[in-house]
């Protein structure tokens, strides 16, 4: 798959940040010196961390070294570097370990989660936000769109793949027996879209990328033109002629005990 596209994403920066700005307020107060920020993208949610402890050393973790080239230009004064969260492993234990709308990309939470509590420091804390998504008709209609008979054999049945969450039950649970304090909350919020276009626009950043990775450029304007005749569909204009993306997120903060 290409390398994520920073300019795209930051489209809507003010829309993907604020659950990021939300999910920082409701880390409880501690003395941070060492935070990581898990998938920072271009910064945007790393910028909230340097913000709130702008005397601790802040590190951003991406696996695009374009987001990572957009994230450094932003906050010189931080550090940033590629890896697999899956497989990282902090090099002191952290007071803050931060994964916003990163986390969702990755299966087998059962055992990632309690694995990254062990790189927190005593009382150190995991706040994560992911987005919860998968039934909403922008999701549904990619899959049901590249489920047609003119896509099967152009689109891996692979990319409809993406696990949904666990639910808030189990989250608590892993985290709770990982030794943590565990909050665990879910929002929707309806963004407002000036039309159905925009929806595309914004998902093109994130969850179309696996549907249109392997279509070429005529292929994937076909592709989004099928797309976007089923988003006018699910998605009506209000009486002003503005769009209403539901987007449920599910939020956890787990402190060490």
């Amino acid at each position: 798959m290409s390398d994520w596209n920073p300019d795209l994403y930051r489209q809507f920066e003010a829309e993907r940040t604020r659950p990021a700005r939300e999910l920082v307020a409701r880390i409880p107060a501690i003395d941070v010196s060492r935070a990581t920020d898990l998938g920072c993208g271009p910064g945007n949610s790393t910028e909230l961390l340097w913000r709130a402890w702008p005397q601790a050393k802040i590190t951003g973790l991406d696996s695009s070294l374009s987001m990572l080239e957009q994230a450094k230009k932003r906050l010189p004064d931080c550090h940033f570097m590629p890896a697999d969260i899956r497989s990282w492993q902090a090099t002191a234990p952290q007071d803050v370990i931060f994964a916003n709308a990163s986390l969702q990309w990755l299966d087998q939470h059962q055992q990632l989660l309690p694995q990254l509590v062990t790189q927190l420091a005593p009382y150190g804390v995991l706040a994560i936000q992911m987005p919860d998504n998968l039934d909403e008709p922008s999701h549904r209609l990619m899959r049901d769109v590249a489920a047609r008979t003119e896509w099967q054999q152009k689109i891996s049945s692979h990319v409809a793949d993406r696990k949904k969450l666990l639910t808030a039950q189990q989250y608590y649970d892993v985290l709770s027996q990982a030794g943590c304090r565990v909050d665990i909350w879910r929002t929707t919020y309806y963004h407002l879209m000036p039309d159905a276009a925009a929806i595309i626009d914004w998902l093109k950043a994130t969850g179309l990328r696996p549907f249109l990775a392997s279509l070429n450029e005529k292929e994937q304007q076909t592709f989004l033109q099928h797309y976007l005749t089923e988003i006018r569909q699910a998605y009506l204009p209000q009486t002003d002629g503005n769009v209403l993306l539901a987007f449920p997120r599910l939020f956890i903060v787990a402190q060490q005990r």
